[in-house]
């Protein structure tokens, strides 16, 4: 019988992945909490003691709890330490659902951002949407600013994918930079 994972990139050890070229730096984050929302998100916000509004595609979200919206009735919460509060159907309107295992986080940062922004996707970084959600290297990812870095969630099976594409990506922008 053939072997078919062959075919399939092995994944880096998301630990200590790292990539650095002049002008842009991207690694993994581990340890985020991220619950998906769905319903009614004003009540989801009071019972959880999430504030202030969704982040949407390149809008910022700060602090070490946020929510970035994703459809005009789902959200990702996400926090750095556990969210501490149920999963499940709630009688104010709302279901939560455990997604951190499903979900795996990149960051970039440095001055050739916006040339990283261009290669992935044709949105405008300049002009944010209501939603996070978008085509980004060809496949669906979350995109928005966290702080002053650009954070992406992508499903965890396309993780290998988009680093490799990550990869050749920042070896294009390199190349770009360093010629006169």
């Amino acid at each position: 019988m053939r072997d078919l994972a062959e075919k399939w990139s092995v994944a880096p050890d998301w630990q200590s992945a790292t990539i650095e070229v002049p002008g842009l730096k991207i690694g993994a984050i581990a340890g985020l909490h991220q619950r998906l929302v769905s319903g009614d998100l004003a009540a989801w916000a009071e019972a959880s003691g999430f504030d202030g509004a969704a982040a949407g595609a390149f809008g910022l979200a700060e602090g070490a709890r946020y929510s970035v919206r994703l459809a005009r009735d789902r959200l990702l919460a996400v926090s750095a330490t556990p969210i501490g509060m149920a999963t499940g159907w709630f009688s104010q309107g709302f279901g939560v659902t455990e997604i951190s295992a499903g979900l795996q986080v990149f960051e970039a940062e440095g001055a050739a951002l916006d040339a990283f922004i261009a290669r992935g996707t044709t949105l405008d970084p300049g002009q944010p949407s209501a939603s996070a959600a978008l085509s980004f290297a060809g496949i669906n990812a979350i995109v928005y600013r966290h702080e002053s870095k650009l954070r992406i969630h992508v499903d965890r099976g396309l993780a290998a994918y988009l680093w490799t594409w990550t990869e050749q990506a920042a070896g294009h922008i390199a190349a770009e930079t360093s010629q006169p």
